[in-house]
């Protein structure tokens, strides 16, 4: 089977991580990059024997393009999803899809009326230990999931101009999470609660944003999940989940850098956990890509991340803002499209 050929959309930090991934996997093939810098587009192309442009229609109109990666900023995804589906194209769309309901829902009406593959770029069910831990739930090895802790937490704040277009630390952030409480519990959360503080950098306050967040879901059946977000870890990149059940307990330790443990007189020392979402998720990054092209070129081969996880993903996110601002527990609306 021919390689599936791919144009990528935005040349920035994530574009630049799905552009090597294309370029090394076996089964695609990287035809386009698109970008509104043109210089941009060109050296990420020409490093990888694509094309280059600032016009994403040049892209969508080349009949030999069998699917797009959309890794644009937020603003841009709608309109290049309505593109991308009215041409028939395989859809790969970074998160959020938009931070504004309708507009999803605009989006994903053109997905449907097309009848286009879509998959939302929520990696971190990809990667090894989560994959493994889901996979030792679903067996039942802990018995019926009860608690699910859920910690994730940046080695500092990205740039004040990033988060002034982020959407905010729920659906910037934590959208990651609400997709993998959703993933790990089973079930849809009906409640949720959440409180939050500025206690990093005072400029994300004058944002109208916060940078410490607890969100606490429920679920129709009872289980509970707690989300821990921080936009400042001074150890690394922390990223953990803890599942308690009826039987006993999982949990996903913080990836190191390697195994090694330093015991001396000053006592025990071990390298800090990475310090860069693209460095902790590489793996993980690898196998979303692995799968979304497998999946395409694989007729009956479901995609494990489709429409409505973007959308739900980006329902608790309001739910959570709306929950912070009343200052109590708010119940998730529970409509799918």
């Amino acid at each position: 089977m021919s390689r599936l050929r791919i144009a990528l959309i935005g040349a920035g930090r994530i574009g630049q991580v799905h552009a090597k991934n294309v370029a090394q996997s076996e089964s695609a093939h990287l035809a386009w990059v698109v970008d509104v810098d043109r210089d941009a587009a060109q050296r990420l192309a020409e490093r990888y024997g694509a094309q280059g442009t600032t016009e994403p229609r040049r892209a969508f109109d080349d009949d030999a393009v069998d699917a797009v990666i959309i890794a644009s900023p937020t603003p841009t995804h709608v309109e290049l999803i309505v593109a991308a589906a009215n041409q028939r194209k395989a859809i790969f769309c970074e998160k959020p899809i938009d931070l504004d309901l309708d507009r999803v829902d605009d989006a994903l009406e053109a997905v449907e009326r097309a009848e286009v593959p879509f998959f939302v770029g929520f990696n971190r069910r990809f990667d090894p230990s989560f994959s493994r831990l889901k996979a030792q739930l679903a067996t039942g090895r802990i018995g019926r999931l009860e608690l699910l802790a859920i910690t994730s937490r940046d080695p500092s704040p990205p740039s004040t101009e990033y988060l002034a277009r982020s959407g905010g630390l729920f659906a910037d952030m934590m959208i990651h999470d609400f997709d993998m409480a959703r993933w790990l519990l089973g079930e849809e959360p009906v409640e949720i609660f959440a409180t939050a503080s500025t206690l990093v950098d005072p400029v994300i306050a004058e944002l109208g944003d916060v940078d410490t967040a607890l969100v606490t879901l429920r679920t129709d059946s009872g289980a509970l999940c707690q989300i821990s977000n921080s936009r400042r870890a001074a150890y690394g990149y922390d990223q953990r989940v803890e599942v308690h059940g009826a039987a006993g307990m999982l949990i996903a330790e913080n990836a190191a850098t390697n195994t090694v443990s330093r015991f001396t007189e000053a006592g025990l020392a071990r390298d800090p956990a990475p310090r860069f979402f693209v460095e902790r998720y590489a793996e993980a990054y690898r196998a979303e890509l692995e799968h979304f092209v497998q999946a395409i070129r694989t007729d009956g081969l479901p995609l494990l991340v489709g429409p409505e996880d973007g959308r739900q993903a980006l329902v608790l996110a309001h739910a959570a803002q709306e929950a912070l601002s009343r200052r109590r527990a708010v119940p998730v609306p529970t409509r799918l499209r």
